[in-house]
């Protein structure tokens, strides 16, 4: 129920507004004095504040702009005896919803009131999808706790207030984008645009006209001006992934930005001034890199203001089982499959595995095993063969070696039947109670 709070010294007006405003189905509270009004407005979540302009200890236009500072979200409307042009400007100013006069426009209250409500409604939706976005993309998506990206955290969370640019060093899949993405959501250009772009993914041309634009004319095609990423991004956080990648000829553009906070759109004779923070990342050494004249040094330096290196997950694989159960979930959810985690040997497989394509991998691997996923748990027959193969080659040989291998070569079976077991008992000659002794037997699920 929406709560309404009125604020007047006349007692007789302001029971007259709480009886048709409660005759509404609103929850009306009620104050003479703006001091009584404040210690409500602590307590109590209001919604929408009806407050007299003169009041014995205060006035409602000044008043305003304290209210809307501390709460945001409530919506006042002011209510004047004697309504004045100048008194009604300054009220919207100070951010006041309405402004009426008393006793003549009452019956204006109850539809101004519905109106202050759909504000307020809206508004709280759209602070609660900030909060969620800042969620999914703020530090807390950076999941795990082992030793090297909890460092690499700290650094990111000591960075992110600053202005300074960033350079994100690591193998390809640890996570770069997430890291820039939680940098910008902690630094006061929160709110402002985050636009990211990978320099591998474009040629020279197309990669100059993508980051700074360009005029009408500049080229074969270009039939009208187009902003480039670094506009799109003023204010904001641009990142670019894959920097090394970049051509020479663009890094000279791009240390002009670094450098004087300008560049020239292509097909442009004059500069544009620009404010964005950059945030770059890579998967080469740029120090070898600069030695064989791919790179420039005097932009590496602009660049490594702040450097941060992302671990390989081969490097953290206690932080295995809360990424896998991450994605478990996220793509469970997106297949509306309802799945009770993954069992010990899933685990162990996961946990074994070099992943050289690091997070990247392992998503992938954790979406392909939902899609299989027939049971509340994720199985070992739900993992890709190769990656079934490559644990058991990895275990020390033992006198139970040969017990591995016919484990092995069942689960192999059954996941070349879809865990079909009259099937697979045929295709491995044997009866089906053996197949189901030996299952048992080998704890395969």
């Amino acid at each position: 129920m929406n709560t309404v709070l009125i604020i007047d010294d006349e007692e007789k007006l302001r029971s007259l507004l709480s009886r048709i405003i409660s005759l509404e189905g609103f929850t009306v509270l009620e104050a003479g004095t703006v001091k009584a009004g404040l210690k409500i407005l602590q307590k109590e979540a209001v919604d929408v504040l009806l407050c007299d302009v003169k009041l014995p200890d205060g006035n409602g236009v000044t008043i305003t702009k304290e209210i809307k500072l501390q709460y945001p979200l409530l919506e006042i409307i002011l209510l004047t005896a004697y309504g004045n042009i100048a008194d009604g400007v300054q009220a919207m100013k100070n951010g006041a919803f309405d402004y009426i006069t008393k006793g003549d426009d009452n019956e204006k209250i109850i539809p101004l009131l519905n109106k202050a409500l759909e504000k307020v409604s809206l508004q709280k939706r759209v602070a609660q999808l900030e909060k969620q976005v800042g969620k999914q993309y703020g530090f807390e998506s950076i999941l795990g706790n082992s030793p090297l990206i909890t460092e690499a955290v700290m650094l990111a969370k000591k960075v992110a207030p600053t202005h300074a640019n960033v350079l994100l060093l690591g193998e390809t899949g640890t996570g770069k984008e997430v890291f820039a993405q939680a940098i910008h959501s902690g630094s006061k250009r929160n709110g402002k645009p985050f636009m990211a772009l990978n320099c591998s993914a474009f040629g020279k041309e197309l990669l100059e006209s993508e980051i700074f634009g360009h005029k009408a004319g500049a080229f074969t095609g270009a039939v009208k001006d187009k902003q480039g990423l670094i506009e799109e991004a003023n204010s904001g956080t641009l990142f670019l992934d894959e920097i090394g990648e970049m051509p020479v000829e663009l890094q000279a553009k791009l240390l002009r930005v670094l450098e004087n906070s300008e560049f020239i759109k292509v097909g442009d004779t004059k500069s544009t001034k620009v404010d964005v923070r950059i945030i770059a990342a890579t998967n080469r050494n740029l120090q070898d890199e600069i030695k064989e004249g791919k790179f420039r040094e005097d932009l590496y330096y602009r660049l490594n203001v702040f450097s941060i290196t992302l671990p390989a997950l081969r490097d953290r694989k206690k932080d295995i089982p809360v990424l896998a159960e991450y994605f478990l979930n996220v793509f469970a959810k997106k297949t509306n499959q309802r799945l009770r985690g993954m069992d010990k040997d899933f685990l162990g497989h996961l946990q074994q595995h070099d992943w050289k394509g690091n997070i990247r991998e392992l998503k992938n691997v954790m979406e392909r095993a939902v899609i299989l996923a027939d049971g509340p748990q994720l199985t070992l027959l739900n993992l890709p063969l190769e990656l079934q193969t490559s644990y058991q080659h990895s275990q020390t040989l033992s006198a139970f070696d040969l017990t591995s291998v016919e484990k092995l070569h069942i689960q192999r079976v059954l996941n070349h039947t879809k865990g079909n077991k009259t099937e697979t008992a045929r295709l491995l000659n044997i009866g089906l109670t053996t197949l189901y002794r030996k299952i048992e037997e080998y704890k395969i699920l």
